[in-house]
């Protein structure tokens, strides 16, 4: 029989709805018995006992809020009820112990990636297109539709062909809405075969806006340059932006002094016409695909491997399936010497103590402290805060406050020691787990993820979202089955046979591992990647969580 409630950690004192649960309904769980005030939705949580106003709301363990007015026992926890709260957080020089998963199993394993001069190894190949300034994303626009369908990368050959039935049956004067869509049309094969797509970075910025914002976006750009996942760079500027070309290579240099990569600039400025700058970076990019078309793919211990750890349109059941089970394949990567990041500051809030506590030393803890102070202090200064995180389908569907929402969310993480913290665009060089400072809104998360050096990302989601990233492959990972069946075009894991009790986390954690070697070695390609979804949105400090 299906289990009807879970209780995440001993301390708590709510029980977590696994399926809707009607008013009235009795509950026996580990001996004791409760019957629901409220309609529970699957998700949701209801109290285990009778509180007062001002009570502490405990869950995984941890303070994830207040009660606002007296509650009775079987009543559904909701945003009227409970407010957020979470408990203050200092250095105290705990001594962290960590118990490392078993990894003999893959003692011997290896993924087959793309080799680069400076020992990364990536686990695709990629040229990148970049400009300095908006000014250009005409132009890289331009490129784009020339290339992509020529060459193979294109994956809206449907949509098209369906436009041009509609436009014939408008031309004949036909009734359009019998006009059928093909889901399938025959796509030309790629051109390249070792080149796994041409990406654009095309963005908001580069001049405007402020001095500090074009030196962010520089060193955000030359981690995109210097990616594992990148083999080439083409270039455009138009010549007077405040980014130019020169901070560009300065920052892309100090990444790597012997950055080796075919690097091809194109200033408009100085171009005879906009006709010859855009035939000058086709011809010359497309001789640059050719000599990157003769790298190959060879084989890599998982070491090599960095991932990225990622959740958006979180549910309920977030910190129950696909977090947990994410962290213990976090854990497994860990124990085998690779690198694992985990990004998304205002989603810590609450379980900062927690952060400070498994930090290698005073150092690295005493840094995450700053940046999250900072951080929130900055979002104060503009009338909001961490604890405004939540969206309204975060809410809909249980996460009531910000600290519930961080505590299910610091899971993909799983449990091992914090070896570093990352400023943004800093590029993660520690083999273990690191935190990254980014907002927790998707796109930005991502993409700051990406520039820390992440060759993967593991991205769950509970309501469905079909965020990727143009240089990094990622995996969406859903939280239950009804999601995955119904988004099955941009989920490629379902964890809701965690939540059916039909796998325990250790077992689907293990599964997302063998899913990610796969990934790194191009015999898997994940739903974002088929959609060609390259989301790119850089971060204005202090403007959003």
């Amino acid at each position: 029989m299906k289990k009807l409630v879970i209780k995440i950690n001993n301390a708590d004192n709510v029980l977590v709805a696994l399926q809707d649960l009607p008013k009235d309904t009795k509950i026996v769980h580990e001996g004791n018995t409760y019957v629901t005030v409220d309609e529970i939705p699957a998700k949701h949580k209801f109290f285990m006992q009778d509180m007062k106003a001002g009570d502490e709301v405990m869950m995984y363990g941890v303070l994830v809020g207040k009660v606002q007015f007296d509650v009775k026992a079987g009543m559904r926890m909701n945003v009227e009820n409970t407010k957020h709260a979470a408990e203050p957080f200092a250095y105290r020089n705990v001594n962290y112990k960590w118990e490392a998963p078993d990894v003999s199993k893959y003692a011997n394993r290896s993924f087959n990636g793309y080799h680069r001069k400076n020992g990364a190894v990536g686990t695709a190949n990629y040229w990148l297109f970049i400009p300095t300034v908006f000014c250009e994303n005409r132009n890289l626009d331009i490129i784009k539709e020339s290339l992509y369908s020529e060459l193979g990368y294109a994956v809206d050959d449907k949509y098209k062909s369906y436009t041009h039935k509609l436009v014939q049956a408008f031309e004949k004067g036909e009734d359009i809405n019998h006009i059928s869509f093909e889901p399938k049309v025959d796509k030309a094969s790629r051109t390249f075969k070792n080149v796994d797509g041409i990406k654009f970075l095309t963005h908001n910025g580069g001049c405007g806006g402020t001095r500090q914002d074009a030196d962010t976006l520089s060193k955000l750009l030359a981690a995109y340059a210097h990616h594992p996942n990148v083999a080439g760079i083409t270039v455009l500027s138009l010549g007077c932006q405040h980014l130019q070309v020169e901070d560009f290579k300065r920052d892309l240099f100090a990444l790597d002094p012997d950055f080796d990569k075919p690097l091809l600039i194109f200033e408009q400025q100085k171009a005879q016409s906009e006709e010859q700058l855009i035939q000058n970076s086709i011809r010359s990019t497309f001789e640059g695909l050719m000599f990157i078309n003769k790298q190959e793919r060879a084989a890599a211990p998982l070491s090599k491997m960095c991932v990225g750890v990622k959740c958006g349109g979180s549910d309920g059941f977030s910190g129950i399936s696909a977090n947990p089970a994410v962290g213990y394949c976090a854990d497994l990567l860990v124990a085998l010497g690779a690198k694992v990041l985990l990004a998304e500051f205002p989603e810590l809030c609450g379980v900062e103590q927690e952060m400070i506590d498994r930090s290698v030393d005073q150092p690295t803890a005493e840094k995450f402290i700053r940046l999250m102070t900072e951080y929130d202090d900055l979002a104060h200064k503009v009338g909001s805060g961490f604890y405004m995180n939540p969206s309204p389908g975060n809410i809909k569907d249980g996460l009531i406050t910000d600290a519930i929402k961080s505590a299910g969310a610091a899971r993909k993480a799983g449990s091992a020691p914090i070896v570093d913290v990352l400023d943004y665009t800093e590029l993660a060089t520690k083999p273990g787990l690191s935190l990254v400072c980014t907002p927790g809104n998707d796109v930005e998360a991502t993409t700051g993820k990406a520039a820390a050096g992440a060759t993967l990302i593991l991205f769950t989601t509970g309501l469905g979202t079909p965020t990727g990233n143009p240089v990094c492959p990622t995996i969406k990972v859903a939280t239950n089955s009804i999601l995955a069946k119904r988004m099955s075009d941009i989920i490629d894991i379902d964890t809701g046979a965690v939540i059916n009790g039909e796998k325990t986390i250790n077992e689907m954690g293990e599964d997302i591992l063998e899913y990610c070697i796969k990934v790194a070695s191009g015999e898997e390609i994940p739903k974002a990647v088929q959609l060609n979804q390259d989301d790119f949105i850089p971060w204005k400090r202090g403007v959003s969580l």
